[in-house]
């Protein structure tokens, strides 16, 4: 059945390829912060630890919103290992890092994909899809919001 939401079928497309990426970003952060969650050592354990379950748990909640946006878009969400690290610019974590050099590289995750969100919302504005713009602009401030408290905690 064809799809006609006052979005052209090319700007559809395109907003929904963008959504692919950030799903695959926000995934693979996801995955990075609870394998630190499970592994941080040391003095700073207890924070980290409660900071990064939250921050898991929101990433969690995100990623079903982001590739519900993509299927109501008319593209199938990406959902495996394969397709997420080909879109991704998040890399695999090292549990063996150290709780301020987990801290940091998390921090520096979220900036990467804040970068990367900005376009989308340009494209998606042009397009005039609200929909997604109030999703983007949701992980914006979401993003935003854990890369600073990250930042604090590693000052």
């Amino acid at each position: 059945m064809s799809i006609n939401i006052g979005i052209e079928d090319n700007s559809r497309k395109s907003i929904a390829e963008g959504l692919k990426v950030l799903l695959a970003d926000s995934y693979s952060l996801y995955i990075k912060t609870q394998n630190y969650h499970w592994n941080v050592v040391g003095p700073m354990f207890k924070s980290v630890h409660e900071l990064t379950e939250e921050q898991y748990t929101e990433l969690a909640e995100a990623n079903d919103e982001i590739a519900e946006r993509i299927r109501q878009l008319g593209v199938k969400a990406p959902g495996g290992y394969k397709a997420f690290a080909e879109l991704t610019a998040i890399t695999d974590g090292d549990e063996n890092k150290d709780a301020q050099g987990m801290v940091a590289e998390l921090a520096g995750d979220h900036e990467t994909i804040v970068r990367r969100i900005r376009p989308m919302q340009e494209t998606a504005d042009k397009a005039g899809d609200n929909a997604t713009v109030a999703l983007l602009d949701d992980r914006l401030t979401a993003h935003e919001k854990a890369a600073w408290m990250l930042r604090s905690m590693a000052s």
